[in-house]
């Protein structure tokens, strides 16, 4: 316990000291862990949705960590989540508290501040993932458009059912220096998802996801 509070005490002077950078590296650090879990999540439904032939399963069992993918995940976190998510967060804070003028921790606060991150960030976020990682992966212009078309909608919808949940709490108990350290904890399964989400290519519920958006848009017209 003793060594988890000095760490934590280190931790909290570097952040204080040097934010962005702390910030960048924690959320390499977190990427890639979320990473590993994807694949890991990946080649587990392999093995369960396999045909039953047990040389393929072993296989799939041990298939190894792709490193590279790892790494492309990690650097993504260090470049953007990191730098970009720091300096989002201070300046919504200003924004909201000083522009606006709401009061902190009122619920126009706080509706303000989801709404912001859910509307203007989330997409920016998701926009700069996909296309960091498909362009850095080496596909071209065209396949990235096809990738976005394919996987932003439906990715989009799928996080705005978790982050307005963690930004609420996040607006309303956490103090704006550790917000992003808040989110980071999050970025875990998040960035999980997104691993998991990126790599399964024309899964049949994306194209559902997407089919109810356009429908929708249809009916309106």
């Amino acid at each position: 316990m003793a060594a988890l509070q000095k760490a934590w005490g280190w931790y909290q002077l570097q952040l204080a000291r040097k934010p962005i950078r702390t910030q960048m590296i924690t959320s390499s650090i977190l990427w890639a862990v979320g990473d590993c879990a994807a694949q890991r999540l990946d080649s587990t439904f392999e093995v369960h949705s396999s045909s039953g032939d047990k040389q393929d399963n072993h296989a799939s069992s041990r298939k190894g960590l792709d490193y590279r993918r790892v790494a492309l995940t990690s650097s993504f976190g260090l470049l953007f989540v990191g730098p970009v998510g720091h300096l989002w967060y201070e300046g919504l804070e200003h924004v909201v508290k000083h522009r606006l003028k709401f009061q902190p921790n009122s619920a126009k606060f706080i509706t303000a501040k989801v709404l912001a991150d859910g509307l203007i960030f989330g997409p920016i976020h998701l926009f700069s993932f996909f296309s960091y990682m498909s362009l850095a992966s080496g596909s071209t212009i065209e396949k990235l458009k096809e990738e976005l078309r394919r996987d932003f909608l439906p990715a989009f919808l799928t996080e705005g059912l978790m982050w307005p949940v963690v930004q609420v709490v996040n607006f309303r108990f956490i103090p704006v220096q550790h917000q992003l350290l808040f989110v980071n904890a999050f970025c875990i399964l998040d960035s999980a998802f997104l691993s998991w989400f990126k790599h399964q290519n024309d899964a049949p519920w994306k194209a559902w996801l997407s089919s109810l958006v356009v429908n929708d848009r249809g009916r309106k017209k």
